[in-house]
């Protein structure tokens, strides 16, 4: 989808129309447009990185900031950006950014810009005695039998040990989109989970998933047709055995 960019007619349509075209038609409408291959949100990091590291914390810095934050790039990863930046580019400039980012970042909620592609949804209320901590839910689609769903756990978060029943068939897959966390049969080694990890639970297993301590977790779960299906909420995980579980 091209980007609409009016920024440079509006400040210098009248003195400078040829700048005015590269930078609205060209710079954004062509090369900014081009997501299939470097997604806005990148494209947002990149250009924040280079002007932080030229010293450049004027009103395009803030403006680039701006939209860092409408693509998608959360508070927490503004800030792990900036330091990073800041042993390359310089401490002076880090600062000077910081200040500003405070500022674009003010009102942000803890939540915003997680979810992965597919966004974070509603607070998961109709679950929520099922799980320790919050989660958000955003329904994707039903087809017949199937159904998936975007379920996004905040740091700590975890469902309760449950049991996907069915007589034949069932069971759930798992895609995960976003951030790290866990899963963990019952009688087995929990699995670290990222983004790109799928996993397969068979029907008439007990198992529970959930975010690890220090992130966000998002994944995609499909429910798997069978013959009889229903779910079992049990009991939840115990704290001493989730600090336990590998960092």
């Amino acid at each position: 989808m091209k980007i609409k960019q009016t920024a440079g007619h509006d400040v210098l349509g009248e003195f400078a129309p040829q700048f005015a075209e590269l930078n609205d038609e060209v710079l954004f409408g062509e090369v900014w447009s081009q997501t299939g291959v470097l997604p806005l949100k990148v494209r947002s990091m990149l250009t924040i990185a280079s002007l932080v590291s030229k010293g450049i914390t004027d009103s395009s810095l803030i403006s680039h900031l701006e939209m860092g934050r409408k693509n998608g790039i959360t508070k927490d990863e503004m800030a792990a950006l900036l330091t990073h930046v800041a042993f390359y580019a310089g401490w002076p400039n880090a600062w000077a950014s910081f200040r500003l980012a405070k500022e674009v970042y003010k009102d942000a909620k803890d939540e915003e810009g997680h979810g992965g592609f597919f966004g974070l949804g509603g607070e998961n209320t109709a679950y929520a005695q099922y799980f320790i901590g919050k989660s958000y839910l955003k329904p994707l689609f039903k087809a017949g039998d199937i159904a998936a769903a975007n379920v996004t756990f905040e740091p700590g978060c975890r469902n309760n040990w449950h049991i996907h029943h069915a007589e034949s068939g069932g069971g759930q897959v798992l895609i995960v989109v976003e951030g790290e966390g866990y899963y963990q049969e019952e009688g087995k080694e929990v699995q670290l989970l990222k983004a790109g990890d799928i996993v397969v639970i068979p029907a008439n297993v007990k198992h529970w998933h959930g975010a690890r301590p220090h992130s966000w977790f998002s994944h995609i779960a499909f429910d798997v047709p069978g013959l009889k299906t229903s779910n079992e909420w049990l009991e939840p995980l115990d704290e001493e055995s989730y600090r336990k579980l590998p960092e």
